[in-house]
C-alpha cells in the first residue's frame, strides 16, 4: 500500500453510505431519501432502553425489530415502534451503524428545522446511549466529533441539531446534559452551524 507523504495511511473509504470503523447492524426500518435531498444536517439524540439503564443490547434490538416487548414493562409503552437511527454511539464510545447514510433512517418523526419539514428526508441521525438531561461521557464526545468530521468529507454538512431543537415541545433530547460548546469547540465549526 502506498504511503502519503505525511507517512499517515488515510482512513478506509466508505462504502455507499456505511462508515467503515462502524459496527454494522443493518434495519429494516428505513427508506429512500426524496430526489435531489441534500443531506447537509446531523441530529443528535439519545436513547437508553429502558430509560436510565446503559449496556446491553436492548436500543440494537429496538432498531432491528427484534426487542422482547415483555422483557421490561417499560418496553410495553413502545410496544411496535419501528425505528432507527443511522448511528448509535454507545457509552464507551463504541460506534454502531444501522442504516447507510445514503438512506431515509426513521429517527426524526414529525420536525422542522432551518425552513424544511421531514427532517428525517435530508439529514443523518447519531443516537448517544445516554438519558435526557444526563451527562455524556468523554468517549462518545470523541466518536461523536469523528464521525461528525467524517460525515463533513462526505456530505455537505451544513447544520447540527438535537432532536429537542427539530421537534420543540415533542422531544427533550438529546438535553440540557449535552455540552454543544464543546462539540463545536472539538469540530471547529462556525457557531452558525449549531442551534
Amino acid at each position: 500500500m502506498h504511503q502519503p507523504a505525511s507517512g499517515k495511511i488515510p482512513p478506509p473509504l466508505w462504502k455507499q453510505g456505511w462508515h467503515p470503523q462502524a459496527q454494522r447492524l443493518e434495519s429494516p426500518n428505513f427508506g429512500p431519501r426524496p430526489l435531489r435531498a441534500c443531506i447537509d444536517l446531523i441530529v443528535i439524540h439519545s436513547i437508553s432502553l429502558p430509560p436510565g439503564q446503559y449496556g446491553g443490547d436492548a436500543v440494537q434490538r429496538l432498531f432491528t425489530n427484534q426487542l422482547d416487548w415483555d422483557a421490561h414493562p417499560y418496553f410495553q409503552t413502545i410496544r411496535g415502534l419501528e425505528v432507527s437511527s443511522h448511528f448509535y454511539i454507545r457509552r464507551d464510545g463504541v460506534l454502531w451503524q444501522f442504516v447507510s447514510c445514503d438512506d431515509r433512517a426513521w429517527h426524526a418523526g414529525q420536525s422542522q428545522y432551518r425552513g424544511r419539514t421531514n427532517c428525517n428526508d435530508d439529514s443523518i441521525g447519531i443516537e448517544l446511549e445516554g438519558l435526557e438531561g444526563d451527562l455524556f461521557e468523554d468517549a462518545q464526545y470523541r466518536c461523536l466529533a469523528a464521525l461528525c468530521q467524517d460525515l463533513e468529507r462526505n456530505y455537505p454538512i451544513a447544520h447540527v441539531a438535537g432532536h429537542e431543537h427539530i421537534a420543540p415541545g415533542r422531544k427533550q433530547d438529546p438535553g440540557p446534559g449535552f455540552d454543544w460548546a464543546r462539540l463545536q469547540k472539538l469540530l471547529d465549526l462556525s457557531p452558525q452551524v449549531f442551534p
